[in-house]
C-alpha cells in the first residue's frame, strides 16, 4: 500500500480531514480533491482565464470615478491589473463535487533565506519579477530587481507552518501562489475562498480554491484577503498593503490590557494561584532535600546543605525545568516546600506580557521619532527564531498571519563594540538574576554576566543579513562565535568609551532591573508577579545599550532590556565558574549572599 491508500477516500480523510475541516473546505469537494492531488490534475485552465486591465491614461479627465477606483485597485503600483474571470461556457456550480481546484506554488521559502534563493534560484527572479510586473530584462540578477521583488513579495505572499518538528521547523513558510493563483483579486464579498494544504504523500503544499456561489460565464473571481476577521478597524489595517487608507484618526496610545486580559492568561495557562500561607521558618544548620529533573544542576551544586531525592513527594525544594502549574495544592498541603519558580511569573518571560507591563514603568507613548525600523518577533520563541526587522508596513501587517508577533521599536542607535577583526558590531548582555521574595522585594544580579557580537559591522541596512543585525550565533551552523570573557571586555570597553565607566553603566542596567521587577510584582496577581512565601527563582535578562540624550542635553548609554528567560541554559556559566549553583542555591534557598558571587539590587 502506498500513497494514501491507491485512491481510498477514507484514507485520504484520514490523513488530511482534520486540516480540511480546520479551513473550511466542504466535505463534498474531498473525493474530487483526492483524485486531483493523486494525479496532479491541474484544470483550472478549463474554467478561468486572466484578464489585464487597462490603466486609465493620466490625460483623460472624463471618468473621475473610473480614476478614483483604480487608485483603490487590490494590487496597486506600476505595474498592469488583472482579474480572474470564469470562462467556461456553463459557469460553475458551488453544488458540483468537482468545483474544486488546485493551485500551484509557484516559490515557497523562509524570509531569512528568500535574498539568496533571489539571488542563486536559476530563473526565480525573472519569474518573480513578471508575476509583481517590476522590469527585469537582464540575465544575471542584480541587486535593484531583488530589492524590489523583497519589497512588494508582503502582497504576494501566503503563509502556513508545520505543526510538527524541530522549533526550527515549525518556524513559519511562507509561498507565492503561481500566476493564476496570485492575480485574484481580493473582494469584501468574495466568490470563492482558498486555504493551503499540505498534501502528505508528496510532501508538497497546494493551494485548494472552491467557489462560494453559483458563478456565470464572465463573473469575476476573488477572495478576501482579510478573511475571518470581523473588527472593522483591524480589517481595514490587514487590507492597507493593497488598499492604501489614511488611519491618521487611530490613536498611537498604547493602553495597558484590561484585567480580563490577564485573568484569561492564567486561566489559558491552567496556573491555580496559592492559598495564603506564613512564610516558612528553617534551622539554620538545615540540609534540604532537592527534586530536579535539570542536569546542569544534578552536575554541579556540591553545597553540603543540599543532597538530591528522586522522591518528589519527600523533597524540601522543587528544582523544575518545566513550568509548575498547581501553587494552590501545593500551599494547601505542603507550604514549606519552596519550587524555583513564582506564579504568574510568565508576565516577564513571555514577550508581550513583558511588553504591557514593561510601559507600566516607561509610560504608554512608546518610542517617538522619525526613524521607522522595527523588529518583529514571535510571543513564544527563542534563540531569534522567526525574528525580522523591517520598515516594510506591509511586512508588519503580513508577519501576524503567520504567528502571534511583538512588534517592538528596532535599536536604530545601538552602543556598538570595536571588533578588531570586523569593525564596530552590535552586541548583547546576560545577565542572571535571582528573584528571592516579590514582598519585600529582594532581587540579586550574578556578578558574571555574558556576552554576544554580531560577526558584521552594524549599519542601518541590509535588515536580513542575520550576522549584522543578530548577535544568537551559538545555535546557526557554520557562524563564527566570538567569545570575550566579562572581565576581558571590561577594560576593552572603557578603552572604546573613557567617559562611560562600566561602574556607572552598570548601574543604570540595574536600575532598570530594579524598575522591571518593581511594576511587575506592584499589582495583585495576576496582573502582578504573585508573592508566594515559598518561591524562588533564576532569570537571564538579555539586553542591549542604546544611545540617547537626557534632559539636560547630554549623550548618554540607555539599556534597553530585550527579554527575560524562564530557566536559562547555564552551561557557560557552570563551565567557567564551578560555584555557579552554590552561589545560586546559598542566596535563593540559604538566604546567605554574603559569601556569593552575587549583588543585591532591590
Amino acid at each position: 500500500m502506498s500513497g494514501d491508500g491507491e485512491g481510498d477516500p477514507a484514507a485520504f480523510v484520514a490523513l488530511h480531514g482534520a486540516a480540511l475541516r480546520a479551513s473550511g473546505v466542504p466535505a463534498r469537494y474531498w473525493e474530487s480533491l483526492s483524485r486531483k492531488l493523486r494525479a496532479e490534475v491541474f484544470d483550472a485552465g478549463d474554467y478561468f482565464g486572466i484578464m489585464q486591465v487597462e490603466e486609465v491614461d493620466d490625460d483623460d479627465e472624463g471618468d473621475e470615478e473610473m480614476e478614483e477606483q483604480l487608485k483603490k485597485k487590490p494590487n496597486p503600483g506600476n505595474g498592469p491589473c488583472f482579474k480572474v474571470i470564469v470562462t467556461n461556457e456553463n459557469g460553475l456550480q458551488a453544488s458540483n463535487p468537482n468545483s474544486v481546484f488546485l493551485i500551484d506554488h509557484a516559490w515557497t521559502y523562509r524570509v531569512e533565506h528568500a535574498r539568496q534563493q533571489l539571488l542563486h534560484v536559476p530563473g526565480l527572479l525573472h519569474r518573480m519579477a513578471n508575476l509583481m510586473g517590476i522590469d527585469f530584462h537582464g540575465e544575471i540578477p542584480d541587486q535593484g530587481s531583488v530589492e524590489q521583488v523583497l519589497r512588494e513579495m508582503w502582497k504576494y505572499n501566503q503563509t502556513y507552518q508545520l505543526s510538527q518538528g524541530t522549533a526550527e521547523e515549525k518556524v513559519p513558510v511562507w509561498y507565492i501562489m503561481d500566476e493564476f493563483g496570485s492575480r485574484i483579486q481580493h473582494s469584501d464579498q468574495p466568490s470563492f475562498a482558498t486555504a493551503p494544504l499540505f498534501y502528505m504523500p508528496q510532501q508538497i503544499a497546494y493551494t485548494v480554491l472552491w467557489p462560494l456561489r453559483d458563478l456565470e460565464t464572465g463573473d469575476e473571481v476573488t477572495r478576501d484577503y482579510a478573511h475571518g476577521e470581523t473588527d472593522r478597524l483591524i480589517r481595514k489595517c490587514v487590507l492597507l498593503p493593497w488598499v492604501p487608507d489614511e488611519v491618521l484618526d487611530v490613536s498611537c496610545f498604547t493602553p495597558e490590557p484590561s484585567d480580563e486580559y490577564y485573568q484569561a492568561i492564567l486561566a489559558e495557562n491552567k496556573e491555580k494561584l496559592p492559598a495564603v500561607i506564613n512564610p516558612p521558618v528553617y534551622a539554620k544548620d538545615r540540609v534540604f532535600k532537592v527534586f530536579t529533573d535539570i542536569q546542569q544542576v544534578l552536575n554541579n551544586l556540591t553545597h553540603p546543605r543540599f543532597v538530591f531525592t528522586d522522591s518528589e513527594g519527600e523533597a524540601d525544594i522543587l528544582y523544575n525545568f518545566s513550568h509548575f502549574k498547581d501553587y494552590r495544592k501545593l500551599s494547601e498541603e505542603r507550604p514549606e516546600v519552596m519550587v524555583n519558580q513564582f506564579p504568574c511569573e510568565n508576565l516577564l518571560t513571555v514577550k508581550d506580557c513583558l511588553a504591557s507591563v514593561a510601559r507600566r514603568a516607561g509610560g504608554p507613548d512608546g518610542p517617538r521619532g522619525e526613524d521607522n525600523h522595527w523588529i518583529c518577533k514571535p510571543w513564544n520563541l527563542a534563540r531569534s527564531l522567526d525574528t525580522h526587522i523591517t520598515n516594510s508596513l506591509n511586512s508588519i501587517i503580513r508577519h501576524r498571519e503567520s504567528s502571534p508577533k511583538v512588534v517592538c521599536k528596532y535599536i536604530e542607535e545601538p552602543v556598538l563594540f570595536h571588533r578588531e577583526d570586523v569593525g564596530m558590531v552590535k552586541f548583547d548582555i546576560r545577565y542572571v538574576v535571582l528573584l528571592r521574595s516579590v514582598k519585600p522585594l529582594r532581587l540579586y544580579s550574578y556578578d558574571v554576566f555574558w556576552l554576544r557580537f554580531s560577526n558584521r559591522a552594524f549599519s542601518l541596512d541590509d535588515l536580513d543579513d542575520y550576522e549584522k543585525h543578530f548577535t544568537v550565533m551559538n545555535y546557526a551552523p557554520g557562524v563564527t562565535l566570538k567569545q570575550v570573557h566579562c572581565e576581558d571586555f571590561i577594560p576593552l570597553f572603557e578603552k572604546q568609551y573613557p567617559e562611560y565607566p562600566w561602574t556607572t553603566v552598570q548601574a543604570d542596567i540595574f536600575k532598570a532591573f530594579a524598575e522591571l521587577f518593581q511594576v511587575a510584582s506592584a499589582k495583585p496577581a495576576p496582573l502582578g508577579i504573585c508573592d508566594y512565601p515559598s518561591s524562588r527563582a533564576i532569570y537571564a535578562i538579555d539586553l542591549m545599550l542604546k544611545w540617547d540624550t537626557s534632559r539636560d542635553g547630554k549623550r548618554i548609554m540607555q539599556p534597553q532590556i530585550l527579554e527575560v528567560n524562564f530557566n536559562p541554559d547555564c552551561d557557560r556559566a557552570c563551565k567557567y565558574h564551578p560555584t555557579f549553583f552554590n552561589d545560586v542555591f546559598s542566596t535563593l534557598f540559604l538566604d546567605e549572599p554574603d559569601d556569593c558571587h552575587v549583588t543585591c539590587i532591590v
